[in-house]
């Protein structure tokens, strides 16, 4: 199977020079786009939005690598397809093709966890839930610093050891505590607050809104098992066609904010961050093998909110850090 890799020279070499410095500029776009590669780049965000934004908005805390979930040894017993959509495989589970916002708020740990981990409970046990990301951020001390970063293995044993509640969107108003932290906007003009970097940890209640009629205690949903695969295509391809979407931490470069389509490798750019997403698939897009995954920087990002990301070669760290975990029944 054919990859396209970019020579050194592009990146590290005599063109690196000629790099734009403003990642959100319009110079670094056409530069991106310039070099030909296997992905486009587009606006995303506002030229004005602060850097201390795309910095807080990748919230793997640098000393996630600490907490690390004991390892599952996937059986390698299935022909797996050269292309996979849990979207397309599980269709009665909404939860799989959402996108959520989580604001300016390093929450990115706890969408990734609560988000596979409610396409899970789906999946094995036929039940739509939409876990908090709210709970999850606020109650769970052990999972780091809210806000300001966390432990993405750590929100799955959490899930496992203290239950997770349900909770809609900001706004939605749905489930015991919805997301309080507001989208904010990324383009010039529209209804959302702009964004800003300054987010701070909801407190954690052990209560739900008013309008749920399910207690707290009765409303929490918990896992049965929490567990991280080998850095291995093969098992990690298995794990999500035997078990449904995971969640995965990756290295954020500048040039990612910008990707709008194709199947994204780092070409140009400093390092802003770790970030943690849901990986709910793969295939093959002009001879390039992807990963398929579930952004949490709204719909209004990339293509609808998901990207492709070079698969089988652990570009900026994708297939080092999976973490999965299965519900109660």
């Amino acid at each position: 199977m054919k990859l396209l890799i970019l020579a050194p020279l592009l990146i590290c070499g005599v063109l690196s020079a000629s790099v734009p410095t403003d990642p959100l500029s319009d110079e670094f776009i056409d530069y991106i786009n310039s070099l030909h590669t296997t992905w486009k780049a587009g606006r995303n965000f506002n030229t004005n939005i602060p850097r201390k934004f795309l910095k807080v908005i990748n919230g793997v805390h640098e000393g996630a690598n600490a907490f690390q979930l004991p390892k599952r040894e996937v059986s390698l017993d299935v022909k797996l397809p050269k292309e996979f959509d849990a979207r397309t495989q599980w269709p009665n589970c909404p939860t799989i093709s959402e996108i959520r916002d989580q604001g300016s708020c390093g929450s990115c740990w706890a969408f990734g966890a609560v988000e596979a981990m409610s396409d899970r409970i789906c999946i094995h046990t036929g039940k739509n839930v939409h876990l908090s990301a709210d709970n999850l951020v606020s109650c769970c001390s052990s999972c780091g610093f809210g806000c300001s970063g966390g432990f993405p293995g750590a929100a799955w044993s959490y899930w496992e050891r203290e239950g997770i509640v349900t909770g809609g969107n900001y706004g939605s108003e749905k489930g015991c505590q919805p997301y309080s932290i507001a989208p904010c906007e990324h383009h010039t003009t529209g209804p959302r607050p702009q964004c800003s970097g300054e987010g701070d940890t909801p407190s954690c209640k052990e209560t739900c809104q008013k309008s749920y009629k399910t207690e707290y205690n009765k409303d929490l949903h918990y896992g049965t098992s929490s567990y991280s695969i080998e850095s291995d295509v093969e098992a990690i391809q298995t794990e999500i066609y035997k078990n449904g979407p995971v969640e995965a931490a990756f290295t954020v470069y500048e040039d990612f904010v910008n990707y709008k389509e194709g199947v994204y490798q780092h070409v140009a750019g400093g390092e802003l961050g770790g970030h943690a997403i849901k990986i709910l698939g793969w295939g093959v897009e002009n001879d390039t093998p992807y990963w398929l995954v579930a952004n949490s920087w709204n719909t209004d990002w990339g293509d609808k909110g998901f990207f492709k990301i070079l698969r089988g070669r652990n570009e900026c760290g994708i297939e080092d850090q999976i973490s999965a975990g299965l519900p109660r029944a």
